[in-house]
């Protein structure tokens, strides 16, 4: 699947919805590689912590289980 975008005079470019969806992550890192940009996901604590967000839900029960996630991820590894 290929997409275009317009960069703008300030630098910046919409990322199509679809992409958005696939990406499912705010925060993005750029990897360049000789003529080659990829755009990846950052699904890190700090730049996936609105997935565990819901009204009413102290900061600190939502840190505990994204932590919690995180080790998981990694002992699955």
């Amino acid at each position: 699947m290929a997409m275009t975008a317009k960069i703008t005079s300030k630098g910046q470019v919409t990322i199509p919805k679809r992409v958005r969806e696939i990406l499912e992550s705010n925060t993005v890192e750029f990897i360049i590689s000789d003529d080659t940009v990829i755009v990846k996901p950052v699904k890190s604590v700090g730049g996936a912590l609105a997935k565990y967000a819901a009204k009413h839900v102290p900061l600190k029960e939502v840190r505990k289980k994204a932590w919690k996630d995180v080790a998981d991820e990694k002992a699955e590894r």
